[in-house]
């Protein structure tokens, strides 16, 4: 059975940069959950989700948290399924705490973190994981690579033949 990706937000606040994950999921035909569930106001449904995530069937978390982000730490911490962190720009630091409090994680808690708002690579990275066990995702990654390849192809061609002198 293919496993699925859980995907929570420290707050429905979140789901704007969130969204470009879910677009992802969607491309690669990846099945998933979105839940709201705060490090610091449910801590308690945070680690349960996470200690349970695995025989529930998900195979990757992604955690988009803004501010503090101890969200990505807090799911690490009861699970052994691989988390991947999205720092959410949300405040006057423009999206620097969240990064740092997401990617400064102790030894034996490790939580993967992708760009301030990188949802859509958080997706990408999911997708990578689980491909490693499932060829279909994995012959879609691929053909996304030759996608990019190739439209970076035809850019250069198109610039090359107007500033050809």
């Amino acid at each position: 059975m293919a496993k699925k990706v859980a995907v929570i937000m420290g707050s429905d606040s979140d789901l704007p940069v969130v969204k470009g994950a879910l677009a992802e999921l969607d491309h690669f035909g990846i099945s998933y959950e979105v839940h709201v569930m705060s490090a610091h106001r449910t801590p308690a449904l945070a680690a349960e989700f996470a200690g349970n995530a695995k025989k529930n069937g998900f195979g990757v978390i992604l955690a988009a948290a803004g501010k503090a982000a101890h969200l990505g730490g807090v799911l690490a911490a009861h699970t052994t399924l691989p988390v991947i962190g999205i720092p959410v720009k949300s405040s006057t630091l423009d999206g620097l705490d969240a990064l740092l409090a997401t990617v400064q994680m102790p030894k034996g808690i490790p939580v993967a973190t992708v760009a301030i708002d990188g949802a859509a690579n958080a997706a990408i990275l999911a997708a990578q994981m689980l491909a490693l066990s499932d060829p279909e995702i994995d012959a879609k990654l691929e053909q996304m690579k030759a996608d990019m390849e190739q439209g970076v192809k035809e850019k250069d061609a198109k610039i090359s033949a107007e500033y050809h002198s």
